[in-house]
């Protein structure tokens, strides 16, 4: 039984927080503005700079810089006193904090326009984000090797953030018994491989994965010099009907179930069920937001759930935790450990037949 959240703000503070929401869009890029301009790196350098010195430094009018500025005002990112602007301490998150910028980058570049179209996209099932603003793919995954060079980039600086902060983490729960052979499912740019690699000379890894993501992973293996001991299998692992090789000690899932929708989800997991003997395991690495240690954490997870529906592929989601286990049971597994708190803000279901 679930139970989150509550409603004990006055109505003064409800009809304030309800404005935040319906300038948010224009807000934000006020934010954005006010770091891509420089105006934030100005004030971190400076302590107290008057608007004439800002809108000269960065090459603005007086009038847009005022206006970025008194945005800034209410979005607390800076403070004004005797007319000098200082920089506050969310504007300094705001400018310097990398989690912060891969979110925002992440945001504006792929998820912006295509926000636009949410409604479609929840009244329809599709990606509607996706198709009006990228292309007429059906998941943002096909879409990736043909997106701009900056679509790109932060689409993989936001997906990267978060897994690799917990890699080194990871090695040891994933080499607890030695395993020999490792199958990565959705390996994507091949980094978790090339860390197993690297981690113990003894292992072999597959990878499976859409051609267009092992592309960028064969390059990446081979930039590393080990393509002797990851092998890249390519495979739409959508097409239910294609098997799982077998005989691996391991089989690893890294923020790939939060992809699909449920009964997807189901099958994939029966697929690798098919692929286990009694002494496999499944390694499920998930951001589940009921299992997060703070409230940002929870609200960006929730907000992740939106681009999943808008642009990845209209059907999936950030997963609670309840809801995870239950489709893992669905496909006959069993989670017989959860491991929390690893890296950023993941978890790890170790599952078995």
């Amino acid at each position: 039984m679930r139970t989150y959240g509550n409603d004990k703000k006055s109505a003064y503070k409800a009809i304030t927080d309800a404005q935040k929401i319906a300038f948010a869009p224009i807000m934000f890029q006020a934010a954005k503005a006010l770091r891509d301009f420089g105006i934030l790196s100005l004030l971190e350098q400076k302590k107290g700079v008057l608007i004439e010195e800002i809108a000269s430094n960065v090459k603005l009018s007086k009038y847009g810089t005022l206006v970025l500025l008194e945005a800034g005002l209410s979005l607390e990112m800076v403070r004004v006193e005797n007319d000098k602007y200082f920089i506050t301490k969310t504007g300094w998150a705001v400018n310097s904090n990398e989690l912060t910028k891969v979110n925002m980058d992440f945001t504006n570049d792929i998820n912006y326009k295509g926000a636009f179209h949410l409604q479609e996209a929840v009244q329809t099932g599709k990606p509607s984000g996706l198709h009006n603003e990228f292309g007429k793919w059906k998941t943002v995954y096909e879409a990736l090797p043909e997106l701009s060079k900056k679509n790109r980039e932060s689409w993989f600086a936001f997906d990267h953030f978060y897994s690799d902060g917990s890699f080194r983490q990871i090695m040891s729960i994933v080499f607890k018994n030695n395993p020999k052979k490792i199958l990565d499912i959705g390996g994507n740019t091949g980094k978790f491989a090339i860390k197993c690699a690297k981690y113990n000379n003894d292992v072999e890894i597959t990878i499976l994965d859409l051609p267009g993501q092992l592309k960028d992973a064969k390059k990446n293996i081979k930039k590393e010099k080990i393509e002797n001991k990851i092998k890249c299998i390519p495979i739409n692992l959508l097409d239910f009907q294609k098997k799982y090789p077998k005989y691996y000690d391991i089989i690893w899932m890294s923020q790939f179930l939060d992809c699909f929708s449920e009964i997807e989800i189901i099958k994939l997991l029966k697929n690798a069920k098919n692929a286990m003997n009694n002494n496999s395991e499944l390694l499920i690495m998930e951001t589940l937001w009921d299992k997060q240690k703070h409230q940002a954490s929870i609200y960006s997870l929730h907000a992740v759930s939106l681009y999943f529906t808008c642009i990845a592929n209209g059907n999936s989601r950030m997963y609670h935790s309840e809801d995870m286990i239950k489709l893992i049971e669905k496909a006959g597994l069993n989670v017989i450990e959860i491991i929390e708190n690893i890296g950023i803000s993941h978890t790890i279901l170790r599952c078995k037949i």
